[in-house]
C-alpha cells in the first residue's frame, strides 16, 4: 500500500484538534500538519474538496448480527400501523410459499395499546404458517396462533422465569411474549437459521456501518451459535470491519455457562482475524420500561406495587461479574431502571472490592434512569456509561409507552448524558442498532439538541443535558476505542494510530445540530484501506 497524504480540508485529530493534512502509510497514521507535506514526496494525494476528515466512528453497544437478519425476513419495520405490519407479512409469505416460518423484526411497539399485539391480526395475513416477529427491543415477541400451537403456549401455560405472557381477558393468550422466559418458549422450536444466510447478515451488517463510517462495534449480546457464525464470516474473510463478541450470561444457566466462556474466547483467538475478538460478557440486569420490565427503585405510575424486573436475585449478579472478572472479560451490563444501575454499580464496586484492583474498564449500557446518589458512582468506580443518545427526545416511544410510566418528574431525570460526563464519568456512545438507527450522526444530532427531527421541543428536551458537539463526536470515537481497549490504536489522528478515518462532506461542527444527520460520508477507511466510497 502506497502512502497516501489527505489535504484541502478540515482535518480533526480528536483532543489535539484541527490540522491541515494527514499522511499514511501501510494503514497507519506517519505525519500531521507541515511535517506531513514535508514527507509526502511520492504519495499519493486525496484532495478533500473542503470536506472533513476525522477519526472513524465505534458502536459501543450494538447486535449486528440481529441487524443483519431483519433483511432476511419481512420488512415491518418501515410500517406504520398495524396494518401495514400485517400487509408486509402477507406480502413476504406470498413471496416465500416454501419456507416453514415466517420470522422477521422488528415492529413498533407503540402502534398497539400498552405495546400489546393481537395474534389474530397475523392469523389474518398467514392463517397457516407460524408467524414471529420481534419488536423494536428485542425484548418481545409478536407470534400468530400457528406458532402459539407450535410452541404449546396455551391459556394453561403459567407465566415462566423472567418471562410474561400477556392474555386476554378471558385468559386465552394474546399473541405477546415479553422478556426471554417467554421467547424462549418460542425459540425452542423455531428452526436455525442457515448458517450461509447468517454469515451474509454479517455482511449486510458491515455494509451498513461502513456507510455510515463505523469501524468497530461491540456485538452486545452473543450466544453459541453466533460464535461458530463469526468464527466462519472470518475463515471466509468475509467480516470487513472490528468485532468484539460480548458472551450473554444468562441467571438461569449461568453456572454451566461460565465454564464455557473461556474455550469461546479461545476459539475466537484461534481465528486469527485481527477483525475479531471476544473479551466481553454482557449481563442484563433488568428488561425495558416500556414494557415495565425495567427495574425501578420507586413502582411504576400504572402499576402501584410494580417495581418492574431485577433479572439476577440478591447478590447473584454480584457474584457472576465477580467470575467472569476472574477469568479477565469486561464486564458489560444492560441496566435501564435505576433500580437496575445501582444493582450493577453495585456488582462492579464488589469485583473491585474481592478481585482487586486492574484495568478492567466495566461497561453499564443505558443507563436510562440513574438515581441522583448513583451519578458519581460511575467515576469514583471507573465504569463506562455507554449511552444510547438517540434516545434521548420527546419520540413517540417516549410520550405513548415511557412518560405514562415514570410520570413527568422522573421522565425528566432520563439519559443524563451531560451529567455524567461532567462527572468524570469516560461517556461512551452506541446505538443499539437494529432497535434504533446505527448511523452515529443521528445519535450525535439529539444528543447536542434533545430534539426531534421536527425539532420539538423549541430549546430541547431537558437542555440541562444537551453536550457540546466535540465531546460527543469523542464519545462516539475515542472513547468508544477505549471502551474497546483500543485507545492506543485508533479513535484519534495521532502519529502511530491506524489509519481509521471517516471523511464527511462538511465540518459536523459548524452544522445545525438538525442537520447533522443529512451529512454525508464519502468514505470510509480501515488501516489507510477504503472499505465505503460514496457513488457520485
Amino acid at each position: 500500500m502506497s502512502a497516501t497524504i489527505f489535504k484541502n480540508g478540515v482535518i480533526w485529530t480528536g483532543s489535539a484538534g484541527d490540522t491541515t493534512a494527514l499522511l499514511i502509510d501501510d494503514g497507519v497514521v506517519q505525519a500531521l500538519g507541515d511535517d506531513a507535506v514535508a514527507l509526502a514526496k511520492d504519495a499519493d494525494e486525496i484532495d478533500l474538496g473542503g470536506g472533513f476528515l476525522g477519526p472513524s466512528f465505534g458502536d459501543g453497544h450494538a447486535h449486528p448480527l440481529y441487524g443483519g437478519l431483519e433483511k432476511a425476513g419481512p420488512e415491518v419495520r418501515p410500517c406504520q400501523s398495524v396494518d401495514e405490519i400485517v400487509s408486509a407479512v402477507a406480502k413476504f409469505a406470498a413471496e416465500h410459499p416454501d419456507d416453514e416460518w415466517i420470522i422477521g423484526a422488528s415492529y413498533e411497539s407503540s402502534l398497539a395499546p400498552g405495546g400489546l399485539f393481537d395474534a389474530r391480526w397475523l392469523d389474518a395475513a398467514v392463517p397457516d404458517r407460524p408467524v414471529v416477529l420481534g419488536a423494536w427491543d428485542y425484548h418481545t415477541m409478536w407470534c400468530n396462533s400457528v406458532a402459539l400451537q407450535r410452541a404449546g403456549i396455551t391459556a394453561d401455560t403459567p407465566d415462566p422465569v423472567l418471562g410474561e405472557i400477556p392474555r386476554r381477558d378471558d385468559g386465552s393468550v394474546l399473541g405477546t411474549l415479553r422478556e426471554w422466559g417467554a421467547m424462549d418458549l418460542m425459540k425452542a422450536v423455531m428452526p436455525a437459521r442457515d448458517e450461509n444466510v447468517r454469515v451474509a447478515a454479517l455482511g449486510t451488517a458491515a455494509d451498513y456501518y461502513l456507510a455510515r463510517g463505523v469501524t468497530w462495534v461491540q456485538d452486545a449480546w452473543v450466544e453459541p451459535a453466533d460464535v461458530d457464525t463469526y468464527i466462519e464470516a472470518a475463515r471466509r474473510d468475509a467480516l470487513r470491519m472490528r468485532f468484539n463478541l460480548a458472551f450473554y450470561a444468562d441467571p438461569r444457566y449461568f453456572d454451566s455457562q461460565v465454564t464455557t466462556f473461556a474455550d469461546a474466547r479461545r476459539r475466537v483467538d484461534e481465528a486469527g482475524s485481527p477483525l475479531l475478538t471476544a473479551q466481553t460478557v454482557k449481563f442484563f440486569a433488568d428488561g425495558v420500561i416500556e414494557n415495565e420490565t425495567g427495574a425501578l427503585l420507586q413502582p411504576y405510575c400504572t402499576a402501584l406495587h410494580n417495581h418492574g424486573m431485577q433479572n439476577w436475585e440478591g447478590d447473584s449478579l454480584a457474584e457472576a461479574a465477580r467470575q467472569v472478572d476472574e477469568l479477565g472479560f469486561q464486564i458489560h451490563i444492560h441496566a435501564i431502571g435505576d433500580a437496575a444501575v445501582r444493582q450493577a454499580l453495585d456488582a462492579i464496586e464488589h469485583v473491585r472490592r474481592r478481585n482487586g484492583p486492574r484495568d478492567r474498564r466495566p461497561v453499564i449500557a443505558h443507563a436510562q434512569l440513574v438515581d441522583d446518589a448513583d451519578i458519581g458512582r460511575f467515576a469514583a468506580l471507573g465504569v463506562i456509561p455507554n449511552m444510547q443518545p438517540l434516545w434521548a427526545q420527546l419520540d413517540a416511544l417516549m410520550t405513548v409507552l415511557t412518560e405514562p410510566r415514570l410520570g413527568p418528574e422522573r421522565t425528566a431525570k432520563q439519559y443524563r448524558i451531560r451529567s455524567l460526563e461532567e462527572s468524570g464519568a469516560p461517556l461512551a456512545f452506541g446505538s443499539d442498532w437494529p432497535v434504533s438507527s446505527g448511523a452515529p450522526l443521528d445519535g450525535i444530532s439529539v444528543a447536542v439538541s434533545r430534539q426531534t427531527v421536527d425539532g420539538e421541543p423549541d430549546g430541547g428536551w431537558t437542555p440541562d443535558e444537551i453536550l457540546p458537539i466535540e465531546p460527543a463526536l469523542s464519545a462516539y470515537s475515542a472513547a468508544v476505542a477505549y471502551q474497546a481497549f483500543a485507545d492506543a490504536q485508533w479513535g484519534e489522528l495521532v502519529r502511530g494510530a491506524s489509519a481509521d478515518l471517516v471523511w464527511l462532506d462538511r465540518d459536523p461542527r459548524t452544522v445545525a445540530a438538525l442537520e447533522l444527520p443529512a451529512l454525508n460520508v464519502r468514505a470510509t477507511y480501515l488501516r489507510g484501506r477504503p472499505v465505503y466510497t460514496a457513488t457520485k
